[in-house]
């Protein structure tokens, strides 16, 4: 389907496809068609799986366009973590109506999600658990997940919970099969569970996931009391949203998403701040390009490879920085393994600066016939590689320790101090080295 086609497809046919072809369907709709075939999937009791496969804030927008007792019916019919995500994208007031509308239980549930960060594992997780007795048997136990698989999140796992439901330990379905009948559950559980604890930041969720290769994991209160899980659908999310996140930041966008569709002005509100910003910082270089005027204006030649040994401080100084910001997202690097990091980029700038200044010294020696000035830009062009491999590698660890986002700021930090000490250093020496090159 097509944007601007009338949403006139069959609906018995529609509802027979995954839930996520129809919320994409639903997505390049001009919206009134979008709330017309949504009232008409709710209609046949198909509209929440397709909600919750939609961006939060697209699914929010459709939502609030139907009555408030048709969109009561619909979340209470979606994963509670979905509706959760969506309700936050709602006003308070149409929240506090719509839960009115709830049952008591569901609304309870739904509220105290609400009052997690969304940030947290919290604000992550489902309500919808598996929690079972140590001391039933795994024959029993088989029997209240079949009872349970239709309202549970996940039957991955099963965890193990005393009577005040504190944690004891996690089953697989494999280790409950395999059990004799009459083992009692507490006998076959592991009881070293990997936990969540229910304010842990949800970055530090999606490590924990990347480093146990779990398909869900618990959340538990400080008390130890299992409170939810969290699955991997939900990671992927985050996992998803931190690396918009993160590239928006690395260029220069930290309002927030800046979707290509967006309209220019919400585009220009959330990148002109920034780049006005930039203007400030880069006047450093332009009153160190001023102090040289006279170098540059007495040695024309001089100023054509300016550019180039600004760009070529900016290229080093990314390469470090991505590397950098990579392994602090990621949890492989941090304070601690700042030493080596320096010493590893020392020696990459110095083979790297010492291979790109030959480069260079051996093509303006051939285009300008100047050896000197060939010498002036390969040690200008070497020194600047050390210096941008040293500061790229450096700054996203120091602004981090400062409590700073390094992913915003790093960049451009790094690239007007490349250029300070590349432009710096070229016309220095060529106006040391003047006499031999006028």
């Amino acid at each position: 389907m097509t944007e601007g086609t009338p949403p006139r497809l069959d609906i018995a046919q529609l509802i027979r496809r995954h839930p996520a072809e129809v919320a994409e369907m639903l997505a390049a709709l001009h919206e009134d068609e979008a709330v017309e075939l949504l009232r008409r999937l709710y209609r046949r009791r198909a509209a929440a799986e397709p909600l919750g496969e939609m961006e939060p804030d697209e699914a929010a927008r459709l939502l609030a366009e139907l009555n408030r007792e048709d969109a009561a019916h619909i979340l209470s019919h979606m994963e509670p973590d979905d509706a959760v995500d969506l309700l936050a994208e709602l006003p308070a007031e149409t929240v506090e109506d719509i839960l009115s509308r709830l049952e008591a239980r569901e609304a309870t549930e739904l509220g105290q999600l609400l009052a997690y960060p969304a940030d947290s594992a919290g604000g992550l997780m489902s309500t919808e658990v598996v929690a079972l007795p140590g001391d039933m048997t795994a024959e029993k136990a088989i029997e209240q997940l079949r009872a349970m698989a239709e309202d549970a999140e996940t039957v991955y796992y099963a965890y193990v919970v005393n009577g005040g439901g504190k944690l004891l330990g996690v089953l697989s379905l494999r280790d409950l099969v395999l059990a004799r009948p009459d083992t009692p559950l507490h006998r076959i559980m592991r009881s070293d569970a990997v936990t969540l604890p229910v304010t842990l930041d949800k970055e530090e969720v999606a490590h924990t996931f990347d480093k146990y290769n779990f398909l869900a994991l618990p959340v538990v209160d400080s008390a130890g009391r299992l409170l939810g899980i969290v699955t991997i659908d939900d990671v992927i999310d985050v996992i998803r949203e931190e690396a918009t996140e993160d590239a928006l930041k690395l260029g220069g966008i930290p309002a927030g998403e800046d979707h290509p569709l967006d309209p220019p002005q919400l585009s220009l509100k959330k990148r002109l701040p920034w780049l006005m910003g930039l203007v400030l910082l880069n006047m450093t270089v332009a009153a160190v390009i001023t102090r040289f005027e006279g170098t540059i204006s007495e040695l024309a030649f001089v100023a054509a490879l300016m550019p180039l040994i600004a760009d070529m401080s900016g290229n080093a100084a990314a390469q470090a920085l991505a590397v950098a910001i990579r392994g602090i997202a990621v949890g492989a690097v941090g304070w601690a393994n700042l030493p080596w990091l320096v010493w590893k980029e020392l020696r990459v700038g110095v083979f790297a600066g010492l291979a790109l200044g030959l480069q260079i010294g051996l093509i303006a020696t051939l285009l300008w016939q100047k050896p000197f000035f060939g010498l002036v830009a390969g040690v200008a062009l070497a020194g600047t590689t050390i210096g941008a491999c040293l500061t790229g590698g450096i700054l996203p660890f120091v602004f981090r320790r400062l409590g700073f986002d390094p992913a915003m700021i790093s960049g451009p930090v790094a690239t007007t101090i490349g250029d300070l000490i590349g432009i710096g250093l070229f016309l220095s020496l060529a106006t040391a080295f003047l006499p031999y090159l006028a």
